[in-house]
């Protein structure tokens, strides 16, 4: 089981890497229609809001983590 911390960390790159990828995003689409790279650009932006607000939720759990819970961690 993750911890909240590792969960927040790979939230986050979640979203650093959509954001990274926005300007290749384009160049990915430019052969599909206008009307697929339409419905790929809005999947791109509710993805990219629903990992924002999933990283929110995530640290606003955290402020009322136990940092001396002795539970075990899972292993990479």
């Amino acid at each position: 089981m993750l911890t909240i911390h590792d969960k927040i960390d790979r939230t986050a790159r979640l979203v650093r890497w959509i954001e990274e990828d926005a300007p290749l995003l384009n160049a990915r689409i430019a052969s599909l229609t206008p009307q697929s790279q339409q419905a790929t650009k809005e999947f791109a932006s509710k993805l990219m809001a629903c990992a924002r607000s999933e990283l929110e939720r995530l640290e606003q759990q955290s402020i009322y983590w136990d940092p001396n819970d002795r539970t075990p961690q899972a292993a990479d």
